[in-house]
């Protein structure tokens, strides 16, 4: 008889673990190199000796599963001291990224490769002469500085198809998809005393301050009621797929990079936020919404949370975030970044 075949205290342990050696695994380098070289998993952490002009480097960790869609349209992108602009009184600037990629991987790739290129420039561009301007013409440099940004990005977007198939501003007669293809966009600039966001679609990004979940982005969604008379008095639809409402019947966000053919109703231009950095905050999260489609904002802090006020790194947050996601039968592309921001 082979006892083998049966569920016997033995087996049950060794398989319980070979499941703990597996989780360990999971966040090793090893397994991270080989995850990234087949296009399944991206993570990222950083090296928390790595001292800028100002101190620290804040703590961050970042990973991107494909999950259980059918191929890969999330991409991440951290640039740590992305610049110093006189904006911010030449002091460092930190960027974050998450996009979200509908339709293909093209549009979310080419915002992974271009967006801090592009916000670097705007930044370095405005000469304010900071000492001369009040609190409210700051925050307006600010927001037109990341709104160029995004309409930039938009406009790179627009013309993946350098074909000359292009019979109209929609269209192209070679390259049709191309026309269907787009992304989300939430980004993040860290300075020492604020939070500055900039969000286009339904990716999300949380403040985790002192045990609550502070909202830095609101969904874009067709369930708004701004966003639905926007698009209706442009002469557009808000249509239900199922259960679902979509612009014209297609798309389930009203703002995104990209997504020729549904201009002008699908816009780029970003909604914009600015939150004073303060001694009660955790952790800020970033994440597309194959995270939050099954999480709430608040789960998702008070699990950061947990983590790094337990002494975890906060790569482990994400993972954890990630893989409880999976664990609730998320169907689409996760992708998280935290940031420990207790430093």
């Amino acid at each position: 008889m082979m006892y083998e075949d049966f569920d016997t205290p033995i087996t049950c342990r060794e398989r319980r673990r070979r499941r703990i050696e597996m989780r360990r695994r999971l966040t090793s380098v090893s397994t991270v190199a080989r995850l990234k070289h087949q296009g399944v998993m991206k993570l990222s952490v950083t090296d928390t000796m790595n001292e800028n002009f100002e101190g620290v480097t804040p703590d961050y960790g970042s990973m991107s599963v494909v999950g259980r869609a059918r191929e890969m349209e999330d991409e991440i992108s951290v640039k740590m001291n992305l610049c110093r602009p006189e904006i911010n009184g030449y002091r460092t600037v930190h960027y974050f990224g998450v996009f979200d990629g509908h339709g293909g991987h093209q549009v979310s790739t080419l915002c992974k490769e271009n967006m801090h290129i592009i916000m670097e420039e705007e930044l370095m561009r405005v000469k304010p002469t900071t000492v001369n301007l009040n609190s409210t013409e700051l925050d307006e440099a600010w927001r037109t500085t990341i709104n160029r940004a995004f309409e930039r990005m938009d406009e790179m977007a627009l013309n993946l198809c350098q074909c000359d198939g292009l019979e109209n501003y929609k269209v192209c007669k070679y390259h049709p998809q191309l026309s269907l293809v787009g992304s989300t966009a939430v980004v993040v600039l860290l300075t020492q005393e604020y939070i500055i966001v900039g969000n286009c679609g339904d990716s999300r990004a949380i403040l985790c301050r002192n045990g609550n979940a502070v909202p830095l982005s609101i969904d874009q969604k067709p369930e708004r009621e701004d966003e639905r008379k926007r698009i209706e008095a442009l002469g557009g639809r808000i249509m239900f797929a199922g259960n679902v409402a979509r612009v014209e019947g297609v798309l389930a966000m009203t703002r995104a990079i990209g997504d020729r053919f549904l201009k002008p109703l699908v816009i780029s231009e970003p909604e914009y936020m600015v939150m004073k950095r303060e001694a009660q905050d955790v952790s800020l999260i970033l994440a597309s919404d194959g995270l939050w489609d099954v999480l709430s904002s608040e789960l998702g802090c008070e699990v950061a949370e947990m983590v790094v006020r337990g002494g975890g790194a906060s790569y482990t947050a994400a993972a954890l975030l990630v893989r409880l996601a999976m664990g609730r039968r998320s169907t689409d592309n996760i992708s998280v970044i935290v940031v420990d921001l207790r430093g």
